[in-house]
C-alpha cells in the first residue's frame, strides 16, 4: 500500500500538539497504560511497562595505559603476534607482506595488567612512496611507546633492515624486547641464539601462530612497563564515537588527517590503502571525538578476497562501537549502488548519521561540466538518498580542510537526537491526534487500534505501539514521519515496533 494513502490534505496536529497540557496527557497516558490489563501481555511486555532506565555517558578522565609498540620489517608476523597477545583475531594476517598498512591501537590485557598495543607496518630504511609512509608511522608508533617489540623472523635471521631498525630503536632509548618469532619447537631455539649479535639483549624465542614462548614474554614486558603510560594521550571515556565510512578512495584518510592536524593515516591514491580501522582522539570545534577510520567497504563482503574480507567485517565490527557515522560521498562520481549500501548498514546498525560530500571543491567553477555535474548530483540525491533526507549534509574538502568546521553541528545534532525522548504523555496524545485526523483502513473489514504507545529506548529513538491487530507498513512509515515533522530527529533513524495483543478471555 502507497504512502501516499495517508497524505489526505493539512492536519492540525502540529497545533494541537502546541496546546497540549503535558500534565493532562500524562494522566490520560496512566489510563492507556491501566487499560491493557485487560489484554494478553507477556514478561517482556511487563518490563517494558515498568519504566525505562536511561544512562548518562559522563566524560571520565583516566591515566593513560602504558603503550607497547610491536615493529619490524615487512612479514616477520608482527600481526600474527598481536593476535596472539589479544587472543582474538583482530589484526590483518596474510602471508604477503605490506598487509598492516597504518598504525593500529588495541586495547590488551595480560595478568590484570591493561595496556596499549600498537601493530606497525613493516619498516624499510630505504622505502619509497606509499612504503616511505608506512615506515614513518612506525618511527611515530616507536616514539609514542613506553616499550618496544621489535620481532625478527628467526628462521631468516637478521637482515641488513634489521640491523637499520635497531639502530633507530638504540637511538629511542626505549626499553627494547627482541622478538624472535617462528621459533615453533625447541630444536629451532638455536636459530634465535644467533641474533644476540644484533646488540639488544637477549632474545626471546616464540612462535605467534602457535603461541609458544608468548606469555613468558608478555611477563618480562609487564616488568618493564609503567603503570601510566609516560608518552600517550590521556585515556578518555567520554568522547562520542564517530566512525568514518565510505567505499574505498573517497578521501576518508584525509578527513581524519585533516581533522587530528597530523599524518595519522596512510593516503594515497591507490583505492583500498587503509585495511585496519584506526582510532585517533581529536579535537574538533572545542571537543574531543574518538574518530575511527575505517577500510573501504568493497562490492560484496562474502566474494572479497583475503584481507578484504576480514576488513570489511572489522569495518562492521567498528559501526558497532561508534554512536554517530559519517558517509563520505566524492560528488565527483555518481552516487553508486555502493554508497548506498554503506548508508544502509548505517541504518541497520542503528548509529546517527551524517553525509559527508567530499571534494565539493571541484564543483565550485563555474564551467558547463561543474554546473551539469552539480545538477545530475542534486537530481541522485533526491532519488537515491530519498530514504535519508533527515541526515544532515556536509559540504567539505577532506584535502584542504574546507568547510570540516561545519561537521560538528552536524556531529552534535544527529548525536543530540539519537539521544533524544518524547515523553509518554506527549506521545500517547500525537497518537490519538493523528490516528483521529488519518484513521488507518479497514483491513478485512476490521480496524487495527492503537491502544498505547511508549518509547522503548533510545540511541535510536525506539517507539513501541500495542496494538489490536496489525498496522500496514505504509502507516508505520507514516506515523515515522509526523514524528520527525513535530519532533526533531533529524540525523538519527527511528524504530518503530509493534506488539499486537488480544483481549483477555473472561
Amino acid at each position: 500500500m502507497a504512502d501516499d494513502e495517508y497524505e489526505g490534505g493539512p492536519d492540525h496536529l502540529a497545533e494541537k500538539m502546541e496546546a497540549l497540557d503535558e500534565q493532562l496527557a500524562e494522566q490520560r497516558a496512566e489510563t492507556l497504560r491501566a487499560g491493557l490489563a485487560d489484554y494478553d501481555l507477556d514478561d517482556e511486555d511487563a518490563a517494558l511497562l515498568a519504566g525505562i532506565t536511561m544512562g548518562e555517558d559522563g566524560i571520565q578522565f583516566m591515566p593513560a595505559l602504558p603503550v607497547v609498540a610491536i615493529v619490524g620489517r615487512p612479514n616477520v608476523g608482527k600481526s600474527a603476534l598481536v593476535n596472539r597477545i589479544l587472543g582474538r583475531r583482530e589484526a590483518v594476517v596474510e602471508d604477503t607482506p605490506g598487509v598492516t598498512r597504518d598504525r593500529v591501537t588495541y586495547k590488551a590485557e595480560w595478568n590484570d595488567r591493561r595496556f596499549t598495543l600498537v601493530d606497525t607496518g613493516g619498516w624499510e630504511p630505504d622505502a619509497r612512496g606509499i612504503d616511505r609512509s608506512v615506515a614513518a608511522q612506525a618511527e611515530v608508533a616507536i616514539d609514542l611507546s613506553d616499550v618496544v617489540l621489535f620481532v625478527v623472523d628467526a628462521m631468516v635471521g637478521s637482515t641488513s633492515t634489521d640491523e637499520h631498525v635497531v639502530r633507530m630503536l638504540r637511538k629511542s632509548g626505549k626499553p627494547v624486547f627482541l622478538v624472535a618469532n617462528k621459533v615453533d619447537d625447541a630444536r629451532q631455539e638455536p636459530e634465535a641464539a644467533v641474533l644476540w649479535n644484533l646488540g639488544l639483549g637477549e632474545p626471546h624465542p616464540v612462535s605467534a601462530i602457535h603461541g609458544r614462548g608468548v606469555a613468558d614474554l608478555l611477563d618480562a614486558v609487564l616488568k618493564k612497563l609503567p603503570e601510566i603510560s609516560a608518552v600517550a594521550k590521556q585515556e578518555i571515556g567520554g568522547p562520542r564515537r564517530v566512525a568514518i565510512l565510505g567505499r574505498p578512495n573517497v578521501g576518508k584518510s584525509s578527513l581524519l588527517n585533516k581533522a587530528a592536524g597530523e599524518e595519522r593515516v596512510v593516503v594515497n591514491d591507490l583505492a583500498g590503502t587503509t585495511r585496519d580501522p584506526v582510532d585517533e582522539i581529536v579535537e574538533l570545534g572545542g571537543k574531543l571525538w574518538r574518530f575511527v577510520d575505517t577500510a573501504g567497504i568493497r562490492r560484496r563482503v562474502h566474494m572479497a578476497q583475503g584481507a578484504d574480507f576480514y576488513a570489511s567485517l572489522r569495518t562492521s565490527a567498528a559501526l558497532e562501537k561508534a554512536e554517530v557515522a559519517v558517509v563520505v560521498l566524492d560528488v565527483s562520481e555518481s552516487i553508486s549502488e555502493q554508497d548506498v549500501r554503506i548508508i544502509d548498514l548505517v541504518l541497520e546498525s542503528g548509529r546517527a548519521l551524517v553525509l559527508a560530500f567530499n571534494k565539493w571543491d571541484r564543483l565550485n567553477d563555474d564551467d558547463l561540466e561543474n554546473q551539469d555535474r552539480r545538477r545530475y548530483l542534486e537530481r541522485e540525491i533526491e532519488q537515491d538518498l530519498a530514504h535519508v533526507a533527515w541526515a544532515p549534509r556536509v559540504n567539505i574538502s577532506a584535502k584542504t580542510g574546507r568547510h570540516l568546521d561545519k561537521l560538528v553541528p552536524a556531529l552534535e545534532t544527529s548525536l543530540e537526537n539519537w539521544d533524544r525522548r518524547i515523553p509518554t504523555g506527549k506521545f500517547n496524545a500525537f497518537l490519538a491526534e493523528l490516528v483521529a485526523e488519518h484513521p488507518h483502513p479497514l483491513r478485512g473489514g476490521k480496524q487495527p487500534r492503537i491502544l498505547f504507545g511508549t518509547q522503548a529506548s533510545t540511541r535510536p529513538p525506539t517507539f513501541v505501539l500495542f496494538t489490536t491487530g496489525f498496522l500496514d507498513p505504509g502507516y508505520r512509515r507514516f506515523i515515522q514521519r509526523r514524528l520527525r515533522e513535530l519532533y526533531e530527529f533529524e540525523g538519527t533513524p527511528i524504530v518503530i515496533n509493534m506488539r499486537v495483543r488480544e483481549k483477555r478471555q473472561r
